[in-house]
């Protein structure tokens, strides 16, 4: 068990992918993104196992969870600078987070 201040420290917001690119480089099929987290935080990259659900342009536009307060992480030729969250489907393959309406950049989850 955690505390609701532990929980916290945990920075989540919601971001909007900008940019989505093929990462062939990955050891495993991965994708590259450039996510838009608003004024205060601004543009972010990172990268996704996503492949198997999503294309780079079907990403694009795309509102998704990530947390914002982990140290930046060298992921093959991409300094990572988020991590976008998802879940399994029944295979094992990501599905992305993110909220059912469309909602303003930045906003912390609670």
């Amino acid at each position: 068990m955690i505390t609701y201040d532990e929980f916290a420290a945990v920075d989540i917001r919601v971001g909007r992918i900008t940019r989505a690119e093929p990462f062939p480089e990955a050891r495993k099929p991965a994708i590259k993104l450039w996510v838009d987290f608003g004024g205060e935080i601004g543009e972010k990259r990172s990268s996704a196992q996503v492949t198997a659900h999503y294309t780079p342009d079907g990403l694009v536009g795309k509102q998704v969870l990530a947390v914002v307060n982990f140290p930046p992480r060298q992921i093959g030729k991409v300094m990572s600078e988020v991590l976008v969250l998802g879940v399994p489907d029944a295979a094992g393959e990501v599905v992305l987070i993110g909220p059912d309406q469309i909602v303003p950049l930045g906003g912390k989850l609670f």
